[in-house]
């Protein structure tokens, strides 16, 4: 997905481009020109550090070499040369994505590292770092390289190139640790400078000292030493935020789309925009993580904000450019594609309940299962990331983006409109369309009903949340409540699907899955069953909130609204002409703005086609 550039700081490609090697590269390659491609072995790991910054390095050296702890042995390794090459693409994912990447170069071998951008506490800091051999220090050598870190740093990046950001030279003296004859750690004095152009060079003294976890509580009392005897202050920064410092660059985690700001004193275009800026803008910031597939949840939140998008465009429609409309299908088409991993994550999350239900002797049955599901995720998110390395992502991000910075039209009497005289209207048809749906419910309607409702009460929520700040504080009590029937909705939700889902794979994968784990999948579609029919009987009285003082009270404040803010000459909401004046807005259908009937009574929820009855899987937005 190109984002033509998160916008901040001294552009990379200022700095040494990817087109040929920096001195330092040629300093450490002379005659390792040609190199095939290399299958790595790479290491994952959790490292430990302390780190402290020193005014000078010598003094606690002369320590070092003359201290004697009680349980400790300090053992000095010949001082060597380091060079490390940071890197990412232009618009910073791997800096989004929570990680560094550099490639290192000392005593003749070459290391590439992600590091995780963990916070300090304290002095000292846990990081994820995973590590591979590279067979030349170049962004060429780690692009031909294939094995895991690799591939992690392709689904980041996608097509986009890696750029070089800055080199960090240090000279390290090292001291190897050792307890009871095994070796516990090291302590690294680095004296480290930071090239910066024709600038004298930035510089760092570093005092870190590196051990595994089960050596931390051994250690701490000889760093404590450490540092009160040489006068050593818990370092600010980290030498990867120390370059970027030095080099000017500032990694900008917003996208400049526009005012996302959302107040009573704007027009209803005005309050559209900045609704559709701050979803673009959590779209855009999720992708690092999606695309790297460590946390589920980015993936969700990602889906989640394709999903607040098309409802943003079905609630404002008539106050925006037809061509924002328009626009709607390719964020469904997203959806649809994050939705189809989101759905097989839901479940393995549901399987991982499952398991821990079970007794202990029947567990294994579903590993069966489990391998057929992760095989399927394994394709769905193959396509996912095809799809953001498409052009026709590409075409939507840099089109969309284009249209946010143009802002709302000018002339359209919808969009001129203020927001305390659009907003009641929107609300109240969705608060309308909840209240239909809810109002011959019993626990005998089909799940196809709950799940309508459940739609209706998203919509009236994101409708809501859009308006939030034109009424501080007014909106909390019934959104609290929506959410509530949100949740006892979206549970019932999650057991029908997972009755369904059990039948579909049974259906599709007997011949493959054992007796015990089909006897297994019976028993949880029966548990299943009696938990949705309780989360009916307590559908009612939760329910009722919806109606009560919440909706009352929230009424009444934008009717003030209403009258403290809203201009006589200018039109309401509904009656104002759509698009600039070419059409009036559109009536609302059974299936309210925002719910889209297919073909076949498919129901299309904000990026995610389902068949009836059966819902989405990506649980309550």
């Amino acid at each position: 997905m190109s984002q033509e550039g998160l916008e901040g700081g001294r552009n990379m490609n200022n700095q040494t481009g990817c087109d040929g090697p920096s001195a330092a590269e040629r300093e450490l390659n002379s005659g390792a020109a040609g190199y095939a491609p290399h299958k790595e072995r790479a290491m994952d790991h959790l490292e430990i550090e302390w780190q402290f910054d020193a005014v000078h390095l010598q003094p606690v050296e002369r320590w070092l070499r003359t201290v004697h702890p009680a349980d400790l042995i300090l053992t000095p390794v010949v001082a060597a040369g380091i060079i490390d090459l940071y890197l990412d693409t232009e618009d910073w994912r791997i800096f989004r994505a929570g990680y560094a990447l550099r490639i290192r170069s000392a005593g003749g071998r070459v290391q590439a590292t992600m590091k995780a951008l963990s916070p300090s506490k304290g002095a000292m800091r846990r990081r994820r770092e995973l590590s591979v051999d590279l067979p030349a220090a170049a962004p060429e050598a780690l692009q031909r390289s294939r094995g895991p870190l690799t591939d992690r740093i392709r689904d980041i990046a996608g097509r986009s190139p890696l750029h070089r950001l800055f080199e960090v030279r240090t000279l390290r003296q090292t001291f190897a640790l050792a307890r009871d004859g095994q070796p516990v750690g090291e302590i690294a004095l680095d004296e480290t400078t930071i090239p910066v152009g024709e600038d004298s060079p930035a510089e760092l003294r570093r005092v870190e000292v590196e051990v595994p976890e089960e050596a931390v509580e051994a250690v701490r009392p000889f760093v404590e030493t450490l540092r009160i005897a040489c006068g050593l202050q818990p370092a600010s920064v980290s030498k990867f935020e120390a370059g970027l410092i030095a080099s000017g660059l500032r990694p900008d985690m917003t996208l400049d789309v526009g005012p996302v700001g959302v107040g009573a004193d704007l027009s209803a275009g005005e309050v559209a925009f900045a609704v559709l800026r701050r979803q673009f803008r959590a779209l855009l910031a999720k992708e690092p993580g999606t695309r790297l597939g460590d946390d589920p949840e980015d993936l969700h939140d990602m889906r989640v904000a394709t999903r607040r998008l098309r409802a943003a465009i079905a609630l404002f429609e008539a106050a925006l450019p037809v061509r924002l409309g328009r626009l709607r299908e390719e964020i469904g088409w997203l959806g649809r594609v994050l939705g189809s991993v989101r759905d097989l994550d839901v479940q393995l999350e549901q399987l991982g309940t499952w398991t821990a239900e079970l007794p202990e002797h029947e567990r294994d049955a579903l590993d069966p299962l489990r391998d057929v599901i992760e095989r399927s995720r394994s394709r769905a998110r193959a396509e996912l990331l095809r799809a953001l390395d498409s052009g026709r992502c590409a075409r939507f991000v840099i089109t969309f983006r284009r249209l946010l910075r143009a802002g709302p039209l000018r002339r359209g009497a919808a969009s001129r409109t203020p927001i305390t005289v659009a907003a009641p209207d929107l609300v109240r048809r969705r608060y309308r369309a909840v209240r239909r749906a809810g109002a011959h419910l019993d626990q005998d309607s089909p799940p196809a009903d709950f799940h309508r409702l459940r739609i209706r009460c998203k919509r009236l929520r994101y409708a809501l949340e859009f308006v939030q700040d034109v009424y501080p504080g007014d909106a909390d009590d019934l959104i609290a409540a929506l959410v509530d029937v949100q949740d006892i909705l979206g549970a019932h939700q999650d057991a029908i699907v997972a009755t369904e889902h059990l039948r579909s794979l049974l259906a599709e994968h007997a011949p493959e899955l054992p007796p015990a784990t089909i006897f297994v999948m019976g028993e949880i579609a029966q548990r299943y069953a009696t938990d949705a029919a309780a989360l009916r009987e307590r559908l009612p009285k939760t329910y009722a909130n919806i109606k009560g003082k919440a909706w009352k009270g929230f009424r009444r404040d934008m009717a003030r609204a209403v009258a403290e803010h809203a201009h006589p000459s200018r039109p309401s909401f509904a009656s104002a002409p759509d698009h600039g004046g070419n059409n009036e807005p559109a009536a609302e259908s059974p299936a309210e703005p925002g719910v889209e009937t297919g073909p076949a009574g498919r129901v299309e929820d904000g990026g995610g086609e389902v068949d009836l009855p059966a819902p989405d899987l990506a649980g309550n937005a």
